[in-house]
């Protein structure tokens, strides 16, 4: 008896049946370098929840770290609330990465966020109406928040009233942070906190 039918339980054919960002980058096999931030660095297909994780407490955390990415690059005075801007601007800096490195660019954030994020910050404590600054550790969320918050705003300084287009920038910061680049302006930061934070110990 032939065994040649197909089984209608198996994949069609050789099709990749994965979901890609932005149709065209792998969202698996995506390596983290740092275990404190690995569960706070979500990546997912998809771009854009709608704003379904606002309704609950550290929900964002759940979302993917490139529609994060997007929402912070709206925050500024002139791109409030125009995600279709932010995102064409992100899906134009994956592709200049890619072109540049030959890498996935999904990767590249991943990495640029790791090496953005700082371990130590400063908070003010005040003793008898003197007020004096204290070392204290940054948790896992709020290190892949202000990294976010570095690579927007290195993209804003690079680009505001400049030659250099956004998506360039975004492309030009990521690329650096991900190389560990002090130059670049995230990296630079968070040395900058870790810095501050070691001299009040």
């Amino acid at each position: 008896m032939s065994t040649d039918q197909p089984d209608p339980d198996a994949p069609a054919g050789d099709e990749d049946t994965s979901a890609l960002l932005f149709g065209k980058w792998e969202t698996e096999g995506i390596e983290y370098s740092d275990v404190s931030t690995e569960r706070y660095i979500k990546v997912t297909p998809i771009a854009n929840t709608m704003g379904r994780h606002a309704d609950k407490q550290f929900k964002k955390s759940e979302i993917s770290i490139v529609e994060r990415l997007i929402n912070r690059l709206m925050q500024t005075d002139e791109n409030t609330g125009k995600k279709q801007l932010a995102t064409r601007i992100t899906r134009e800096a994956f592709d200049i990465i890619h072109d540049r490195t030959g890498e996935n660019p999904i990767q590249i954030l991943v990495g640029a966020v790791e090496n953005s994020a700082p371990r130590e910050e400063t908070v003010r404590l005040k003793y008898g109406g003197i007020s004096v600054p204290q070392a204290v550790d940054v948790s896992p969320q709020r290190r892949v928040d202000q990294a976010l918050k570095f690579i927007a705003e290195g993209v804003l300084s690079d680009s505001f009233k400049s030659d250099t287009d956004a998506a360039s920038a975004l492309a030009s910061q990521l690329m650096g942070a991900a190389n560990n680049d002090v130059g670049t302006y995230a990296v630079d930061q968070k040395e900058e906190k870790e810095r501050v934070a070691a001299a009040a110990r």
